[in-house]
C-alpha cells in the first residue's frame, strides 16, 4: 500500500486451528484497520498456516455505502492508480471478455489497476491449464494476449467494478462512479447465501 494513501490504526494478532489442514495452533490470524483517502476505514485480515501454507485475505469496510459500479479506460499512463475490491464485487475487463464474480470463497484485495490485470492474466492461465476444448484454448490464448498488451501499453480497455455494497472504489481522477440499476443490481452475484 502506499503511505501516503493509508494511515495504520489498531491491529491483533491471534493463534488459531487451521481450517485447511486442522493443524492445532498453526495459523495465525491477523487484524489491521486502515484509514484509505477518499475512502474510508477499512480492516483488513489475514490467516496464514505455518504448516501448510494455507492464506486467506480479506478486505472489509466498516460501512455499507450505496451500490455503485466504477469505470475507467485502462492505458499505460494509469497502471498504478490504486484499486480496492470488496468480496462482493464483480470485476471485469468487457471488451477483453474476462470477468470474476465473487463467490463464497471471494477475498477483496487492495491493489492497483496493474495488479488487477496480473490477477487476470494468472486467472487466464490456469483455466488454460483446464481447457480441453480447441475452442475455448483458442480463446483463452486470445485473452492472455489482449491481457498482455494491456500491461504494455499496447491496448486501452475499460475496467468495470461493480459492487452491490458500494465498498469498492478505483482510485484515480478519470475513475468515473455511477449507482447501479436495479436492473443490474438484480444480475450482480454477490458471494453470499440470502434465504428469504
Amino acid at each position: 500500500m502506499n503511505t501516503d494513501d493509508v494511515i495504520t490504526g489498531k491491529s491483533a494478532e491471534m493463534k488459531m486451528d487451521c481450517p485447511v489442514c486442522g493443524g492445532k495452533g498453526t495459523a495465525t490470524y491477523t487484524t489491521q484497520t486502515h484509514e484509505l483517502a477518499y475512502f474510508g476505514e477499512v480492516v483488513e485480515s489475514t490467516i496464514q498456516c505455518e504448516k501448510c501454507g494455507f492464506r486467506h485475505n480479506d478486505i472489509l469496510a466498516t460501512e455499507q455505502k450505496d451500490p455503485a459500479k466504477h469505470s475507467l479506460i485502462i492505458s499505460k499512463k494509469n497502471l498504478d492508480s490504486r484499486v480496492i475490491r470488496s468480496q462482493s464485487a464483480t470485476v471485469s475487463l468487457p471488451e477483453v471478455g474476462i470477468k470474476v464474480e465473487p463467490g463464497p470463497k471471494s477475498e477483496g484485495y487492495i491493489s492497483n489497476v496493474e495488479g488487477v490485470v496480473v490477477r487476470f492474466i494468472e486467472a487466464t492461465e490456469r483455466a488454460l491449464n483446464m481447457f480441453t476444448d480447441e475452442t475455448s484454448q483458442k480463446n483463452g490464448k486470445i485473452v492472455l494476449e489482449n491481457l498482455h498488451r494491456i500491461l504494455d501499453g499496447e491496448l486501452e480497455t475499460l475496467l468495470l467494478i461493480e459492487d452491490p455494497f458500494g465498498q469498492s472504489k478505483i482510485m484515480d481522477v478519470r475513475a468515473k462512479t455511477e449507482p447501479l440499476t436495479d436492473a443490474e443490481l438484480k444480475n450482480l452475484k454477490t458471494g453470499y447465501t440470502i434465504i428469504d
